[in-house]
């Protein structure tokens, strides 16, 4: 069940991945109502990547990228997807069979190595693209980004030690 959601994460993380493309290769026009906000198809990364203001020609090099990252992660994803339930099915043999989870566990090892690939390749064209004041600027986006993050990381895990019965 928990390598079930591994997979869940994987797809998500992809179609966000392919979304914050889709939102960097569209500019300003993508927004919600009254131009605030995420719209429909954005993964709420639109608000993040209008302060690169980005060129006509850097939206259409994201696009093609974007294009090329969705064909080749599909057959990723799916490898991905297929390594997951043979290590299920392999985990839940019984009689334990150590050579065949090993095996396994090793196909999905590089199935996601392979995803992380993409994904990092991916990163480097785009940001390739971006001109030094661009690129200061994703990283500091990236940065107050990540610290939002950690923010709501803490407050979840004080609720979750509150909730906690105490011994």
């Amino acid at each position: 069940m928990i390598r079930r959601s591994h997979v869940i994460t994987l797809t998500a993380l992809v179609a966000v991945l392919l979304g914050f493309t889709l939102a960097l290769a569209q500019g300003p026009g993508l927004s919600g109502p009254r131009g605030r906000g995420a719209g429909p198809g954005d993964f709420g990364a639109a608000p993040l990547l209008r302060g690169l203001n980005l060129t006509d020609a850097q939206q259409q090099q994201v696009r093609q990228l974007a294009e090329q990252m969705r064909t080749q992660s599909r057959t990723v994803v799916e490898q991905v997807r297929k390594a997951e339930e043979a290590r299920r099915d392999a985990m839940e043999a019984v009689p334990v069979d150590e050579g065949r989870i090993r095996s396994v566990m090793q196909q999905l090892g590089q199935a996601q190595t392979e995803l992380a690939i993409l994904q990092a390749r991916f990163h480097s064209d785009v940001y390739a693209l971006l001109t030094p004041e661009q690129q200061e600027q994703a990283q500091k986006l990236r940065a107050e980004r990540e610290a939002r993050l950690k923010q709501r990381q803490d407050r979840l895990q004080q609720r979750l030690q509150q909730r906690r019965p105490q011994a």
